[in-house]
């Protein structure tokens, strides 16, 4: 009797495992059905999504970040090209969806190339060269800016805004983020100095910008002035009040003497910090800690304004806005380490009260007070406003603008096409599906805006073959016309990030070969591969 092949179990039972093309296709498939999803949101007449929770809670919106970050998405592959909009988003704050579609278009080539018995390392190896040839090639065709350049700014940041729900004020809001970013800009410096506050009951066109910081907050003792003008504020992260022991001990107290002279001691301690507070000359006083009510009575009678339990993102903010220093110790607390405002004042902001601390003389730290008729519509004027202040960011960084409405795209992919030409061999079917694949852009415009793809894309590369780069399509006329002039202006960091970002993204899932998916483990003393409900 022949001797039979025992087979030989190496992956855990229950596990799925798949390779070659299979594997390949499957992982654009994938991939290309996250780009799909958004792809319908691009540009002036892009669509919204409804995306719909658990627990119910409704967000519309179109920007493709928050789309795919609340999209419970699954696969492994389709996830890569979630982590694509993520580090857009990080990088720059907008240009999600571009790099999302330039990402499914990559691979959607690509497929066609393997079709063709072309290795996919030599695609990923032509993409490389592709986007670092188009690296060099973006600054040639860009136009260097500075912060002095508002009007420029303006575009772009109206440019980020158009086709989402703040378009209506988009030029109102446009002067409001640029003010903001130019106040708070620096060497380094981060969006994060400058915070939105939205509130729901009035219109659009009075949202505004502070020169400060609002908080959610109320004064500690109703007693306090509830304006005051020319503040000098104290931001202290010390407890004002008497703190607990850590350890259990007993006071033995024998008389009622005794316990008057503990009490008015006490009171004296609490009375001391307010002394202290009022010494150094500050009218207005921010406490990240607790305050005793003893302590906000007797500041309340000098006239001063306090806050407690302030959070320590909104001290930072204080501290930037007014120009103080955080102190933790009250004996050192002088008029050197005092910020300044020009008003602080407890009022009705939309239908709650807050602390509104404004009029700062030169804040490195702002509030965007959004306003709108619903919390929908809020939210998704917070997140054009996000998308405003990132671009206008990434400009003042890189210094460098490019022109909008698909000019770029059509550009650029003129000139890979020429870059290809100069290679030889697979490599150069490579980067020609590189230079189609860029072209997504103002194809996607001309299908949100109901036109013919094809005859936009011809029209287009024969205004650029004629020398004419800025040259895009308007969406709603259907025509060619200078972006540049038209206003339709985007930052040079928003495509070169989308494009690096699409290309790791692809290169890495082209080179996947091999997937193998573990198996759910068996319950606990349930041997694997025995049926449920027959545990030992």
């Amino acid at each position: 009797m022949a001797n039979q092949i025992q087979p030989i179990f190496i992956l855990q039972e229950g596990t799925q495992r798949s390779t070659g093309r299979t594997v390949q296709k499957n992982n654009i498939a994938a991939a290309r059905a996250v780009a799909e999803t958004v792809r319908t949101t691009l540009g002036p007449k892009g669509m919204d999504k409804m995306l719909v929770d658990s627990l119910g809670d409704i967000t519309v919106t179109n920007d493709g970040f928050t789309i795919l970050d609340k999209a419970e998405i699954e696969h492994p592959a389709a996830k890569m090209i979630v982590e694509v909009a993520k580090t857009q988003q990080d990088e720059v704050g907008d240009g999600t969806t571009t790099a999302v579609i330039i990402a499914g278009e990559l691979l959607h080539n690509a497929e066609e190339l393997i079709e063709q018995n072309i290795h996919p390392t030599v695609i990923a190896h032509g993409y490389l060269k592709a986007a670092e040839f188009a690296r060099g090639a973006l600054l040639g065709i860009a136009h260097k800016v500075t912060a002095n350049d508002t009007n420029v700014l303006k575009k772009v940041v109206m440019t980020a805004m158009t086709g989402k729900n703040a378009e209506v004020a988009k030029e109102h809001l446009a002067e409001i983020v640029v003010e903001a970013a130019r106040l708070t800009y620096e060497e380094g410096g981060s969006p994060e100095y400058i915070k939105t506050e939205k509130r729901v009951g009035k219109s659009v066109t009075e949202s505004r910008l502070v020169r400060g910081v609002i908080l959610d907050k109320e004064r500690a003792n109703p007693n306090m002035p509830s304006v005051v003008q020319n503040a000098k504020i104290a931001l202290i992260n010390k407890d004002l009040e008497i703190k607990k022991t850590e350890i259990d001990s007993n006071i033995e107290i024998t008389s009622p003497e005794q316990m008057q002279k503990f009490l008015d001691m006490e009171e004296q301690m609490l009375r001391q910090m307010a002394e202290q507070v009022a010494k150094s000359g500050a009218n207005v006083v921010f406490v990240q800690k607790g305050m005793d009510d003893a302590v906000a009575y007797f500041l309340a009678k000098k006239g001063i304004f306090a806050v407690s339990r302030v959070l320590e993102s909104d001290m930072k903010q204080l501290a930037r806005a007014t120009g103080g220093k955080v102190t933790s110790n009250l004996k050192e607390l002088s008029r050197d380490e005092l910020g300044s405002a020009g008003s602080v004042i407890q009022e009705k902001v939309g239908e709650e009260d807050a602390i509104v601390v404004s009029e700062c003389k030169n804040p490195k730290a702002v509030t965007i007070l959004v306003q709108g008729g619903t919390k929908h519509v809020l939210d998704e004027i917070d997140r054009a406003i996000e998308d405003g202040i990132g671009d206008v960011f990434a400009v003042l960084k890189n210094q460098f603008v490019v022109a909008g409405a698909g000019a770029l795209e059509v550009e650029l992919a003129k000139d890979i096409r020429k870059f290809a030409s100069s290679l030889h061999g697979r490599e150069q079917l490579a980067v020609e599906a590189f230079a189609k694949a860029i072209e997504v852009v103002p194809k996607t415009l001309a299908e949100n805006a109901g036109l013919d793809p094809i005859d936009v894309l011809t029209d287009l590369r024969a205004a650029h073959q004629k020398g004419m780069k800025n040259h895009g399509i308007d969406v709603f006329s259907g025509k060619v016309v200078d972006a540049w002039k038209r206003g339709v202006i985007e930052p040079l960091k928003v495509k070169t990030q989308a494009i690096d970002s699409a290309v790791e993204a692809t290169n890495m899932i082209l080179r996947i070969d091999d997937m193998i998916s573990a198996g759910k483990e068996s319950p606990k003393g349930m041997p694997q591969g025995m049926p449920p409900g027959m545990d030992m």
